[in-house]
């Protein structure tokens, strides 16, 4: 029975370590579903693409999840920036980031990160986070509600809470940037069909 047990929590912690990073970020998951069931997150899900003008992607640090993202959007001919919440500017993008997004054909070498102290906010940007506790922060910098999406609830499945894969297996790095990979790219296809101005021509 013992030894039934101990199995039973080794596959947990494996499961858990390749699809949510760590124990806390599968109950930051499972909170953040609890909160859109609720309703709670309901403002932040969905996107009016005639007012986007760009994508702005935010994450911590501004150098595993965020700066793929933009670069995947980028990749798919869209205006877009990153930032970090607390990050020092011009920091390059994790060693594991580089190496996982070439596996999507996407180069972070030369990403350099930016701080949200030195990001200029315009009309018609459209601020996608990772986790809702980056929505509440970028409320309280002044961000307008109707300018903060939560980037998950693109991915497939819907994840909206991207846990940081920073110093975490490379199969959560793997898994991590599947999930924004599969957002940003859904995401893009919706603004393109609705002809947002973020898309270029």
């Amino acid at each position: 029975m013992f030894k039934r047990l101990k199995q039973a929590s080794q596959t947990f912690q494996q499961l858990t370590s390749v699809n949510y990073g760590t124990f806390r970020g599968w109950v930051r998951c499972v909170l953040a579903q609890l909160e859109w069931i609720a309703g709670r997150t309901d403002r932040f899900v969905t996107v009016q693409p005639e007012s986007v003008n760009r994508l702005v992607f935010v994450c911590l640090g501004n150098i595993n999840r965020s700066a793929f993202a933009a670069a995947v959007a980028r990749s798919r001919g869209v205006r877009t920036s990153s930032l970090g919440l607390a990050t020092t500017t011009g920091a390059p993008a994790f060693e594991t980031a580089v190496t996982t997004a070439r596996r999507f054909g996407i180069d972070l070498s030369t990403h350099a990160a930016t701080d949200f102290s030195d990001f200029v906010y315009r009309p018609g940007d459209l601020l996608l986070v990772m986790e809702i506790r980056h929505v509440h922060r970028l409320l309280a910098q002044g961000i307008p509600p109707t300018a903060i999406a939560l980037l998950g609830a693109w991915s497939s499945p819907r994840r909206l809470h991207l846990h940081d894969p920073a110093l975490q297996s490379d199969h959560y790095f793997m898994t991590c940037f599947v999930l924004i990979h599969s957002a940003t790219v859904s995401l893009v296809e919706e603004l393109r069909s609705a002809r947002s101005p973020c898309v270029l021509p």
